[in-house]
Formats: C-alpha cells, sequence, structure tokens
C-alpha cells in the first residue's frame, strides 16, 4: 500500500509517498506537481518507489527562494536521509532541470537517469508576456486546470485532473513567476557528462512545451543516453499512459543489472 509520509531535511519538511520493495527508484515532479503525478506508476516490481514532493510544492515546506540547484540539494540531502543508495532518478519536466542539476554535480548518486519531458540543458526561456498569466495561476484553479488539461492532453480521467488542479495551488505564491525565472536561468550545457551511467530521455511527439529537439539535446548531453518518441501522448506520459511509462521504466531497470 502507497503511504504518505513527512520527513525534516535541513531546514524544512519533505512529504513524500512510497510503495513496495527492493531497487530504489526516485520520482521528482515537475512545475506546479506533487506526489500525485506518480500515482498510478508506483507499483514497478521489485522496486521501492519514493515520490518526494520538493520544498515550495504540495505537502511540503517553503523556502524563500525559488531555484533549481536549491531544489536539486534538498533531493540530494532527501536521498540522502533515506539511505537511498543508488537509486534511478526520474524527472519530469522541470524536475528533470533538478535531477541534472543533481547528477552534474554529484554524478555518484545514482545508478541510472529517467527524463520525461524534461528541460533541456539549457534551460527552458518562457515569454516575458506570459508572465501575468503564470501570475493568475496563482489565485484561479479553473485557469490552473485548463492549464494542466493542456499539458495533460490524453488525460481523460476528470476527477484525476481535478486532484492535479488541488494540489497545484498548494505551491507557494512566489513560486509561481520564480519556477519560470530559474527554469529561464538554468544552464548545464557542458556539465552533464560527468554522469556516465544509463540515461533515458522520454518525450510525447503530443508536448506544447517541450520541443523534440530540446529532447534530443538532453540525450546528447549524456555518454550512454537513449532517446523514446511517444507518439501518443503529450507531456506527462506516467498520468496519461501509465502502463506505457511503467514497461518503459521496468525495461530501464531491467537493462542496468
Amino acid at each position: 500500500m502507497t503511504e504518505g509520509k513527512s520527513i525534516e531535511i535541513k531546514d524544512t519538511t519533505m512529504f513524500y509517498m512510497e510503495h513496495g520493495q527492493g531497487r530504489p527508484v526516485v520520482l521528482v515532479h515537475g512545475n506546479t506537481g506533487s506526489s500525485r503525478w506518480w500515482s498510478r506508476v508506483m507499483d514497478l516490481k521489485g522496486c521501492r518507489v519514493l515520490a518526494p514532493e520538493l520544498p515550495n510544492f504540495g505537502r511540503s515546506g517553503r523556502l524563500g527562494v525559488a531555484d533549481i540547484d536549491v531544489y536539486a540539494d534538498y533531493l540530494g540531502a532527501f536521498m540522502g536521509e533515506l539511505g537511498l543508495a543508488k537509486p534511478v532518478l526520474v524527472g519530469h519536466s522541470l524536475g528533470g532541470a533538478v535531477v541534472m542539476s543533481l547528477l552534474a554535480r554529484r554524478p555518484e548518486l545514482a545508478g541510472g537517469l529517467v527524463i520525461v519531458d524534461g528541460a533541456a540543458p539549457g534551460g527552458l526561456k518562457t515569454p516575458e508576456e506570459h508572465y501575468p498569466i503564470i501570475e493568475l495561476y496563482r489565485t484561479n484553479r479553473g485557469f490552473m486546470r485548463k492549464a494542466l488539461a493542456a499539458v495533460t492532453p490524453t488525460l481523460t480521467d476528470e476527477a484525476f485532473l481535478d486532484g492535479l488542479a488541488d494540489d497545484a495551488m498548494l505551491m507557494a505564491p512566489h513560486a509561481y513567476a520564480g519556477n519560470a525565472r530559474a527554469l529561464e536561468k538554468f544552464d548545464y550545457r557542458g556539465r552533464t557528462s560527468g554522469f556516465t551511467g544509463p540515461v533515458l530521455v522520454v518525450w510525447g511527439k503530443k508536448d506544447i512545451i517541450i520541443t523534440e529537439a530540446m529532447a534530443r539535446a538532453t540525450a546528447t548531453a549524456y555518454p550512454s543516453a537513449r532517446l523514446e518518441l511517444l507518439d501518443d501522448v503529450g507531456h506527462s506520459v506516467m498520468v496519461e499512459d501509465p502502463a506505457r511509462f511503467k514497461t518503459l521504466m521496468l525495461d530501464f531497470i531491467s537493462s542496468l543489472e
């Protein structure tokens, strides 16, 4: 049974979900995300799967800043506190940048890396005219729900989408524009090759945020990476096609053995 827990990390708390026993797998959500994004794919056979909520998100504590490297440092501390040895790290969207940051600076921490529709090593630029719209998300749940529907174009479960929207509204107010600014300044070009373990980059062809060129740039940034292009999903395969995501994960994990 999947459990919800909280743990003290540095000067705050981090909420996380956990399921199973075996090889550790850590699932890192994207912007406005939460552990709920992974709730349908945590039953990976032979794995201890953990889905933390980064500080500033969901039911975790708040920080004074919104910064990719800071999020990565908290993720590393979370892994250390729980004694997770060489987990498979999985990052979605903004979470892709977070795991990229962590392993560029501490490549010894993971046994494998999966990036799902993640920001490229050169970051993700948000047009300046979009920032007033981003600020509207802070107080308008209906607007937020429409935005989440756009990045999960094949998700048909309206109740599940409602849950994602509810969790998104828990994000720290300063993180709405703050996370977009953090992704703008994120630049790990030329700094990722220190992680030489297996890497899987997954990209959905209906993604309206990450382009195929960005996904290819991410794959070429690692010496041992493979790119998987998915025809029938958008930005979020783990909620749009959970069975497909689990198959990809189990195939990847089995290749590590």
